[in-house]
C-alpha cells in the first residue's frame, strides 16, 4: 500500500515542478537564449506588469508597463549610442500591443521633436512637430503625414494655415508673408497653389512674393493686383 501511495505522489511531481518553474509574479533578472534580459513582473510565463527589458544586440532599453508579453501602458524607450556608450531617450508615452499608441513624445536624431497622438506606431491624430531647422507644425496627422487641418510656421516667420493631405498643402488655405505683409488665400492641390487672392496692406500693387523655396506657394515673379476671382498680372 505504501509503494502504491509513493507511486501516486511521483506521478504528480512533474506537474508540481512545472508549476514552480512557471514565471509568475516579481522575479529577478531573467536572461533569454539570445542574451536579452528582463527584470520585472510576470504572469503565466509572460511579461506582465512593471518591468525593464534590455536588448543585447542593440543595447536598447525599455522601462514601463507590460501586458501579456508586450509593451502596453506607459513606458519609455531609449537607445544606446555606440560612439558615446550613453543612452538617448527616443520615446516616452503610451503603448499598446508593443507599439506606440496614444499620447507620446518622440525625439528624433536631428533634434526634431514630436509630441501628440500615435496609432499603431505612427503619428496619427493631433500633434505638434518641432523641426530642427526652426519650423513648427501643429495640427492633424494620419499615418506619419500631415493630414487634415493644421498650421505650419516657418523659421523665417512665414506661415500657412489650412488643409493638408498626405503631407502636402491640399484644399483651402492661407499663406502669410511676414516680410511683405501679403496674405494669399486660395485653393491648393498637392502642395501647389492653384487659384486664390493675394491681399496687400493698403497698396494698389503688391511687390513680388518672397522667394523662399519650398514654403513659397507662387512661382510667378511680377506684380499682382487683387481681383474678385484671383490674380491679375499687371
Amino acid at each position: 500500500m505504501q509503494s502504491v501511495t509513493s507511486e501516486l505522489k511521483n506521478l504528480h511531481l512533474p506537474a508540481l515542478w512545472d508549476k514552480k518553474a512557471q514565471k509568475c509574479g516579481l522575479r529577478h533578472t531573467v536572461f533569454s537564449a539570445n542574451g536579452d534580459k528582463y527584470t520585472g513582473e510576470w504572469k503565466d510565463n509572460l511579461k506582465h506588469g512593471k518591468g525593464t527589458q534590455v536588448w543585447k544586440r542593440t543595447g536598447s532599453i525599455y522601462s514601463g508597463d507590460w501586458k501579456c508579453g508586450k509593451r502596453d501602458g506607459l513606458g519609455s524607450y531609449s537607445i544606446l549610442l555606440p560612439e558615446t556608450k550613453q543612452y538617448e531617450k527616443k520615446y516616452c508615452g503610451q503603448w499598446k500591443h508593443g507599439q506606440k499608441h496614444g499620447q507620446g513624445k518622440y525625439f528624433y536624431r536631428d533634434s526634431s521633436v514630436y509630441e501628440g497622438d500615435w496609432s499603431e506606431g505612427r503619428r496619427s491624430g493631433w500633434g505638434r512637430m518641432y523641426y530642427a531647422n526652426g519650423d513648427f507644425y501643429e495640427g492633424q496627422w494620419l499615418k506619419d503625414q500631415k493630414h487634415g487641418q493644421g498650421m505650419i510656421q516657418y523659421a523665417n516667420g512665414n506661415w500657412y494655415e489650412g488643409s493638408w493631405k498626405d503631407g502636402k498643402k491640399n484644399g483651402n488655405g492661407k499663406f502669410y508673408y511676414l516680410d511683405t505683409g501679403q496674405l494669399y488665400e486660395g485653393y491648393w492641390v498637392n502642395g501647389t497653389a492653384k487659384c486664390g487672392t493675394l491681399s496687400d496692406c493698403g497698396r494698389d500693387h503688391a511687390p513680388r512674393p518672397t522667394n523662399n523655396g519650398s514654403d513659397n506657394p507662387l512661382s510667378y515673379y511680377g506684380q499682382f493686383t487683387t481681383t474678385a476671382f484671383g490674380f491679375k498680372v499687371s
